[in-house]
C-alpha cells in the first residue's frame, strides 16, 4: 500500500471514529442527542422494555464511544468494525419495528429519520472497506 492508500484508510477510518465519538459523546447528556427517543424507543422495541431507557441509553452511549476511540486510534481494528456492523445492523431496526417513524408512506417515501437511518449504507461500505484491509503493523496504514 502506497502512502496516499494509507492516508486514506486512515482518514476513512478516524472520520468513522469522529462520528461514533460525537454521536455517542451526546447519549451521555440528557436531550443533547437529537436520537436520543429513537434510540430508546428502538431498544425498547428490541428487547421487549427490559432495559431501562436510561442505562439503555448509557450503554448505547458507551458502545458508540468505545468504538469511535479504538476507530481513532487505530486499536484493535477488524473486532471494533465488527462491533461498528453490528451497531449498524441495529440501526436499521426502527424501518421495520417503527415504520410510523421511518416512512410517511411504506417503502417509498422516508421521514427525516428515515433518512438518517438509510445514510448508515454509505458507513457499512467503508467499515466493509477497512475491514478487508490486511491486518499488519500500525504503520502499514
Amino acid at each position: 500500500m502506497n502512502n496516499r492508500e494509507r492516508y486514506i484508510y486512515r482518514y476513512l477510518a478516524m472520520s468513522i471514529g469522529l462520528i461514533y465519538l460525537w454521536f455517542g459523546l451526546l447519549k451521555f447528556f440528557p436531550a443533547f442527542s437529537p436520537a436520543e427517543e429513537l434510540a430508546t424507543t428502538t431498544i425498547a422495541a428490541l428487547f421487549g422494555g427490559l432495559i431501562p431507557a436510561p442505562t439503555a441509553l448509557l450503554l448505547l452511549a458507551a458502545w458508540e464511544v468505545l468504538i469511535g476511540v479504538l476507530l481513532i486510534f487505530n486499536l484493535f481494528r477488524r473486532p471494533v468494525i465488527v462491533l461498528a456492523l453490528v451497531h449498524m445492523a441495529f440501526t436499521f431496526a426502527p424501518l421495520i419495528l417503527l415504520p410510523e417513524t421511518s416512512f410517511t408512506v411504506a417503502p417509498f417515501r422516508f421521514t427525516l429519520v428515515g433518512q438518517y437511518i438509510v445514510k448508515n449504507l454509505v458507513i457499512i461500505g467503508a467499515l466493509l472497506a477497512l475491514y478487508q484491509l490486511p491486518v499488519a503493523t500500525k504503520k502499514s496504514w
